[in-house]
């Protein structure tokens, strides 16, 4: 049976012990629930010997209370607890020394999508660093990575550091946020007390869960868009739809699972996608659909798109690579319709210079190589294995065995 951070820490006194005397510090969301189905907040504010002092939400609040995305929270009070809950996704996204000072230890318990662009990456990074800064102990309840240990796609280049980009890890990392915040300690030599407390029993190598411990644990949405463990494993491909005039299926039940727009010929789309690289549409089913998203882009609009089932036994979690798959359909659109308006011109994360797709990608790599109708899935292939192979054999491995 599999034990998350947060479990072994209420079940071990031992464990506990450096933490009695201290004022403690939470940094969590709707998906901090413990094995009995309590918010992690309310299980060690419990806790007889711990003092709970502050809380600290990330982007879609500490209780969830933000629905869409980019949408930011407020500080208030914890109408129970009587303690105040700072937002890091708010006036400020780094905790500020005002915040800081109410606590000696931050707690970090998120559960984190195995994705870069995912925001719980870079507000740990920026717990870390502010901690370095002042002094203060951080302590990680480690979680699964849902999308397992596959690595894949572009990494972020220097210079492209976002909210939405804390490193020059590629878009799926394959790493837990345990293993995340030694990847940070060591990246940027950071002189922090940090203490990361693993899980016992994870294994990211069975089936059927392929990370997720299917069967074990319920899935709590960790933000709203993240319904299931199927939306994770496509999410590392989906994401990218955000930076695009396409929906990506919010606003429907089925969220960064599917995409699509109400001038796209899906089956025209599926056909040209299997015409120029095949290889890259394996380990999944591609089902062409029709939706109307609720809210969101296209909203009351009827789309035209394609959705991506990892929920049968044609799942292959090796074989699977959902960032190629969605570059793909990229280049697909490009190629059938040369003038089409794919790449949308928004604020987004924060980033108002930059495209949108540039900053999920980490840099323009993905977007040239979409709107050069001479490139092919070859030139893209050699550039992001290289990618790879290089975050396998160097930060990948070192996290990992840490």
């Amino acid at each position: 049976m599999i034990k998350f951070g947060i479990d072994r820490l209420l079940e071990d006194a031992r464990l506990r012990a450096p933490l009695v005397g201290r004022r403690l510090g939470l940094l969590a969301h709707p998906a901090s629930m413990t094995a009995d189905f309590r918010h992690s907040l309310d299980a060690l504010a419990a806790m007889p010997g711990l003092q709970v002092t502050a809380a600290f939400g990330p982007q879609h609040g500490l209780r969830g209370d933000k629905q869409d995305n980019m949408i930011e929270s407020v500080d208030f009070i914890d109408p129970a607890l009587g303690i105040p809950v700072f937002s890091l996704y708010g006036e400020v996204r780094r905790p500020t020394d005002d915040m800081l000072a109410h606590c000696d230890v931050v707690l970090i318990d998120l559960q984190d999508l195995g994705c870069r662009i995912y925001t719980f990456i870079t507000t740990l990074r920026y717990v870390l660093e502010s901690a370095a800064r002042l002094g203060k102990s951080v302590w990680v309840l480690d979680r699964p990575n849902p999308a397992g240990r596959p690595v894949e796609g572009l990494a972020l280049r220097p210079g492209w550091e976002s909210f939405v980009g804390a490193g020059e890890m590629p878009m799926r990392h394959g790493l837990t946020m345990g293993e995340l915040a030694r990847w940070f300690t060591q990246r940027c030599a950071l002189q922090v007390d940090l203490v990361v407390v693993p899980m016992l029993g994870w294994e990211p190598e069975r089936a059927p869960g392929w990370g997720w411990p299917e069967g074990e644990r319920s899935w709590v949405n960790p933000s709203p868009n993240a319904a299931n463990v199927f939306m994770a494993r496509a999410y590392a491909g989906t994401v990218m739809v955000e930076g695009t005039t396409l929906s990506e299926g919010r606003g429907t039940t089925r969220p960064l699972e599917l995409f699509g727009a109400p001038d796209l010929d899906a089956a025209k789309l599926f056909a040209e996608m299997q015409r120029l690289e095949p290889a890259w549409l394996t380990g999944c089913r591609l089902r062409t659909c029709w939706f109307e998203p609720t809210f969101h882009k296209h909203a009351g609009t009827l789309c035209n798109g394609l959705q991506i089932h990892t929920d049968d036994s044609a799942y292959d979690h090796h074989a699977f690579r959902p960032w190629r798959l969605q570059a793909l359909a990229f280049k697909a659109i490009r190629n059938l319709w040369p003038e089409y308006p794919l790449w949308r011109d928004f604020a987004y994360e924060y980033e108002r210079e930059r495209l949108a797709i540039d900053v999920i990608n980490g840099g323009p790599l993905l977007r040239e190589w979409v709107d050069d109708r001479r490139a092919l899935p070859g030139d893209l292939e050699l550039a992001t294995a290289a990618d790879e192979r290089l975050w396998l054999q160097s930060a990948w491995r070192s996290a990992v065995t840490a």
